[in-house]
């Protein structure tokens, strides 16, 4: 009698549930690497550390070596404005660009007050004796003059004085001459734009503000001259008045 054939146990065979499994194992691995596109750190660690266990490489997961930076928060500031420089600033400055210009034996720079600055043109240097009509020679030392000035925040007044002798021409008095040399120069920077019509403005005082008694040619020739008095944009109070008003 023949042995019949013994029949395999019932269900799948062992080697198809280690395939499976093997498998699943693959297709999990896949998916992750495509969700790890755009690596993350923490993430990428955190799945090799599940493959591995799954694996059975490793019991213990690994640690995580990232950290969050933390950004520590800008100190806190005070921001002081910057202050307006002062008159005497201002004296310094104007001293050093007439030096640099090379003008400042034909200029001089007085600090009048806290307010108030003085550039002083003698007579010689921009009139002929007795005319109102500024000489040639004197534009290029003008613009030089107005170059220096226009940059700071001041004002300018152009006061032209005489010494106390008599003018010739019975029509025209030293007060006539003096108006008419201020103006003269005014009229320079305004025709050639050198100057802000705004910021300047003219006077003549004849014989009435010497520096010196006229009492020799030397001094009479001192009194003979063009100031520019410059003057500060001085800060206004609550009731719209001068901060610090000084009279000319």
């Amino acid at each position: 009698m023949a042995k019949e054939p013994e029949c395999p146990p019932p269900g799948l065979p062992m080697w198809m549930a280690t395939y499976s499994d093997m498998v699943t194992l693959l297709l999990t691995f896949f998916v992750l690497l495509l969700s790890m596109a755009s690596v993350d750190p923490v993430k990428f660690v955190q799945a090799k550390t599940s493959i591995e266990a799954a694996f059975g490489w490793s019991t213990k997961a690994a640690p995580v070596p990232f950290s969050v930076p933390i950004i520590p928060s800008p100190p806190k500031s005070t921001f002081t404005p910057i202050p307006r420089q002062s008159p005497i600033q201002h004296f310094k400055r104007i001293k050093t660009d007439l030096e640099m210009t090379k003008i400042d034996n034909q200029v001089e720079a007085v600090q009048k007050d806290n307010d108030s600055i003085i550039l002083r043109i003698n007579e010689k240097v921009l009139f002929e004796p007795g005319k109102t009509e500024l000489n040639p020679t004197a534009y290029p030392i003008l613009r030089k003059v107005a170059d220096i000035i226009r940059p700071l925040p001041m004002t300018m007044r152009i006061e032209g004085h005489t010494d106390a002798t008599p003018m010739a021409a019975a029509r025209m008095t030293n007060w006539d001459l003096s108006v008419a040399r201020a103006v003269s120069v005014m009229t320079f920077y305004q025709r050639g734009e050198l100057f802000s019509m705004d910021r300047m403005s003219a006077a003549g005082y004849g014989a009435t503000r010497p520096l010196v008694p006229n009492t020799t040619k030397e001094n009479m020739a001192q009194n003979r001259r063009v100031d520019f008095v410059l003057r500060s944009n001085r800060p206004v109070t609550v009731d719209s008045r001068p901060a610090s008003p000084i009279p000319f």
